[in-house]
């Protein structure tokens, strides 16, 4: 809806203001007459993203009850009001902070912050591929958005970078295959800059290294598979994170056919999905880079494209990994983690880690489990878990903790190799994915991995996304490092 969304003042800005249901605004508050307009008028409640007129230039949007409000309550409000300033081609506003709310439970900056990133998020589309028959209404330019109150206008900058970069890995996970290629994912690591420094590891080199899942998964393409590694080392790394070196590691499959195991009934429509653990990646990278937080955090990407060819690996081939272990195919399918896990091992052996995070679009079965509602999250490190979970609190975007035991391990034990990529039972099959990357991880390297298959993209729209990738997980791991590197 909004080519983009900046933090600037325009010469005549509309004027948002927030109201609470059934409450009146202070003496002398700031907008106080258009808060008194907007209660005026017939049928205004107030409730949550309520928006109204209160003049030629202000805008009243209701927050609900005082008592219910949370953060999630400024975001949907926030959401919605986008697409009201959309319809009436509003290109600046300047938004007053909400009144009267206890500073120690709302900063101004969160509430900015959160309000910034739920605007551009709701105000982005999937418009880049529009052709000379499109039917679509054309974006707007620009929205240029300010504050008056200094804390809520920090919070906004920081909303804004943080939501360019969730855009960003979208755009990248909207991309479609025929674009979309291993080398392409390398290009959009390259164009970044910001100071990040971005190398691969290419199929050849990728066959010395012994890493017989990125060779074996991406070999039937044209588009050969590579990992793609971009570091981040600030000048300055805070005290606390002198000796921090957090890993993200994000599987980046450019399209599944599911390889010989091949999906049927339409399945691989909105495979083009497969990446964005990648492309989520990607974007935090971005906005850590572009917030310039202080602690050294590295990005492995294993990209390749499942495809079905005379040269395609098989269901019963044997592989060995990057680590030496060897793996029995048995499920091609199941490719996602055979990617991850030479990343996994490489990252262990090669980039010296004191924290492991991955993202990948790894089970259907942690859909079954948790819906489109919540991430998997596997995690036995408590340390790593607790700051997973508290960024997750802040930022909105839900994990829950599913388990990791010795059984599920031994349940990947294979006859003829060492394990299996897929166990012939399907009993707890988000878990399978997990246990199996577990062979690949130094076990005294704090690991979290998140399976986000269900909430990497969204069917249908709602008040927050269009039909179409999410970018989820980029807000959780940005406010992970910024809690980390500012402990």
């Amino acid at each position: 809806m909004y080519r983009s969304i900046q933090l600037a003042t325009s010469s005549k800005p509309l004027q948002v203001h927030f109201a609470f249901a059934g409450e009146k605004p202070p003496k002398g508050a700031r907008g106080a007459a258009a808060l008194d307009a907007a209660r005026s008028t017939p049928g205004f409640q107030a409730e949550v993203g309520e928006c109204v007129p209160a003049g030629a230039r202000d805008l009243v949007v209701g927050l609900g009850s005082r008592r219910e409000f949370a953060l999630s309550t400024l975001r949907k409000a926030s959401s919605r009001l986008a697409k009201v300033l959309h319809r009436r081609g509003v290109i600046g506003i300047s938004v007053h902070a909400p009144v009267g709310l206890d500073a120690r439970h709302f900063e101004a900056r969160v509430l900015g912050q959160a309000f910034a990133e739920a605007l551009m998020i709701a105000a982005w589309r999937v418009d880049f591929f529009d052709g000379t028959a499109s039917k679509r209404s054309a974006s707007l330019k620009k929205l240029s958005i300010s504050s008056p109150d200094a804390g809520f206008a920090k919070g906004m900058a920081v909303g804004v970078k943080v939501a360019t970069a969730v855009n960003a890995a979208r755009r990248m996970g909207a991309t479609p295959p025929n674009v979309c290629t291993p080398a392409w994912m390398e290009r959009q690591a390259r164009k970044l800059g910001l100071g990040l420094r971005v190398r691969s590891i290419s199929y050849a080199q990728a066959q010395r290294l012994g890493m017989g899942g990125l060779v074996n998964v991406g070999r039937g393409s044209a588009a050969k598979p590579q990992m793609i590694i971009v570091e981040y080392k600030p000048r300055t790394v805070a005290r606390s994170c002198r000796k921090e070196h957090l890993i993200l590691v994000g599987k980046t499959i450019t399209f599944d056919t599911g390889g010989y195991s091949l999906k049927v009934n339409n399945g691989m429509l909105g495979m083009k999905y497969d990446k964005s653990g990648g492309t989520n990646v990607l974007g935090a990278m971005q906005a850590i880079a572009a917030m310039k937080l202080p602690m050294r955090v590295t990005a492995v990407l294993p990209a390749a494209e499942n495809m079905v060819s005379d040269d395609s690996y098989r269901p019963d081939d044997i592989i060995t990994m990057h680590n030496g272990v060897t793996v029995e195919v048995t499920n091609t399918d199941a490719e996602g983690r055979l990617v991850l896990a030479d990343a996994l091992s490489y990252a262990c052996e090669k980039l010296k880690p004191t924290a492991i995070i991955d993202m990948a679009t790894l089970t259907g079965g942690v859909v079954v489990a948790l819906g489109h509602f919540s991430a998997g999250m596997f995690c036995e490190s408590d340390g790593l878990r607790r700051r997973v979970e508290d960024a997750s609190t802040t930022t909105g975007e839900k994990v829950w903790r599913l388990p990791l035991w010795k059984e599920h391990r031994d349940n990947m034990r294979s006859q003829h190799a060492d394990i299996l990529n897929s166990a012939a039972n399907r009993g707890a099959h988000p878990i399978q994915g997990a246990a199996f990357l577990s062979y690949f991880v130094d076990p005294l390297v704090p690991w979290c991995h998140l399976d986000i298959a269900g909430v990497a993209a969204v069917d249908s729209a709602n008040d927050q996304f269009v039909r179409g990738p999410t970018g989820f997980g980029v807000r959780t791991i940005v406010e992970l490092v910024r809690q980390w590197s500012h402990a």
